[in-house]
């Protein structure tokens, strides 16, 4: 796709994945509409950018209908059309379920699951009335097998890898592309500001750069691909503990002892780096 005076919607477009996402966009010449609940933050990456294309920001919280709707009406008022959404925003509230409040587990569905249906569904006529576009969503690699210890989370991204999955055969003919992107960890405060809080078997994964997701969403924009997992090697692994669960039981403590020792050098690292050593 050839994003020049396209317009492209982010939302988490403060910080990580999606302020990666904007420079990237920005500089293939997108105008940008991003959104976020910290407006501080918002317009922090939209200073970042302004140099390089036209940006807007929308603060909102993605779990409102109403602001949703709004959302669409801003990017078309401001911009004349919209090409492409790109559902980032993330929640998680890590723990097993009977330690987590239910209002946390609720919120996870609000925002990683119903947030990105109704987006999408209110994209679907911007995009038409461009002439076509593209809605790619982040998922996780959580999405693509149960996870201990981050249950809700799991479900929230299984069922969004799986919405993006059977919109993307619906539009399939429409000249829209629906694409799902599904990462392991990344290397963004998402993690790395709780490490200890995080699962180990999650660092023993290979970690992506936030500018590593933010170009595959732009591939993702006009290639073939439908869905892609970040790393490809972690995509099968977690295919096969997904079809073979008794493979994934047997795997999970030389997993998690390869994460405890990862997870022990990276706060040994940022322990140095805060004490200037």
């Amino acid at each position: 796709m050839i994003f020049k005076d396209k317009t492209v919607i982010i939302t988490g477009g403060s910080e990580g994945v999606g302020a990666a996402a904007a420079r990237l966009f920005a500089e293939a010449g997108a105008n940008l509409m991003l959104v976020a609940r910290n407006k501080k933050n918002l317009e922090a990456t939209a200073e970042d950018v302004r140099d390089k294309t036209r940006v807007e920001i929308f603060p909102m919280d993605v779990s409102d209908t109403e602001s949703c709707a709004d959302l669409f009406k801003k990017a078309q008022f401001e911009f004349g059309r919209v090409d492409v959404l790109v559902n980032n925003a993330g929640y998680h509230a890590r723990g097993l379920v009977k330690d987590v409040p239910a209002a946390d587990l609720g919120r996870i569905i609000d925002v990683n699951l119903k947030a990105p249906i109704m987006l999408s569904r209110l994209a679907v006529p911007f995009l038409q009335e461009a002439g076509g576009g593209a809605i790619v969503n982040v998922a996780s690699l959580h999405g693509r097998l149960a996870s201990v210890g981050a249950t809700t989370y799991s479900a929230s991204k299984f069922g969004l890898r799986v919405f993006s999955l059977a919109m993307h055969e619906e539009m399939r003919d429409s000249g829209i592309k629906i694409a799902v992107v599904s990462p392991g960890p990344i290397d963004t405060g998402f993690i790395m500001e709780n490490l200890d809080d995080v699962d180990d078997i999650v660092f023993s994964q290979p970690m992506s750069t936030a500018d590593d997701v933010a170009q595959a969403i732009l591939d993702l924009c006009g290639n073939s691909i439908r869905e892609q997992a970040m790393p490809v090697s972690s995509g099968i692994l977690t295919t096969l503990a997904y079809v073979a669960p008794w493979l994934g039981r047997f795997l999970r403590p030389m997993l998690e002892k390869k994460g405890a020792r990862v997870k022990a050098r990276l706060k040994a690292e940022r322990k140095a780096a805060a004490s200037g050593n």
